[in-house]
């Protein structure tokens, strides 16, 4: 017997505009699990020990991505409801979530802020972390803002058919997260 159809809430966007503390704000609203891209590149990161230094196309990034998409699968599957986070762009996003669109109900939420508050957030989160910093290794961030800039307005966004919201991310939420929520939880027409 089948059950209802899960929702997938789709948090993109480029690094440093809100999406992970978006994804884990809507995760514990509605509740439902969480699944951060990144947090699973670091558990990873964490298993290999202090001697692994992530980078751009590292071992452990290669790995992350599909499995990602086979957790989500998993937990859609057998009817969970999930909250998925990752800084992909359309091509990854895209090929991965066809799929699931199978079994899910996706909605998806636009992160936008201005480059130059992504950055800073982005400096401000690797220097608080060297864990972090040891999983994903150096970025953009350290190139500048003018190289993070032509970067993030190249961002290519997840656009596969599916509603969609766009939430400002500068200083809280706009609209706020009863909004947020409202159109995440809102009957699939």
């Amino acid at each position: 017997m089948k059950g209802p159809t899960p929702t997938l809430v789709v948090v993109s966007g480029p690094p440093g505009s809100g999406k992970t503390t978006l994804a884990h704000a809507i995760a514990e609203a509605i509740p439902c699990p969480a699944i951060c891209r990144d947090e699973i590149k670091e558990g990873m990161a964490h298993a290999h020990g202090r001697d692994f230094q992530g980078g751009h196309g590292d071992p452990l990034t290669q790995r992350t991505l599909p499995l990602f998409f086979d957790v989500l699968r998993v937990l859609l599957t057998e009817g969970v409801t999930v909250v998925a986070e990752a800084a992909f762009q359309d091509r990854l996003w895209r090929s991965g979530l066809e799929p699931l669109a199978e079994v899910a109900d996706p909605r998806l939420v636009h992160c936008n802020v201005e480059a130059a508050v992504s950055w800073e957030r982005a400096v401000h989160r690797l220097a608080a972390s060297q864990e972090r910093r040891r999983a994903h290794g150096d970025s953009t961030v350290g190139e500048g803002l003018e190289d993070w800039t032509r970067s993030f307005e190249s961002f290519d966004r997840v656009s596969i058919p599916a509603p969609s919201i766009e939430v400002d991310t500068t200083d809280g939420y706009e609209p706020n997260l009863a909004a947020i929520l409202e159109f995440v939880n809102r009957p699939s027409a």
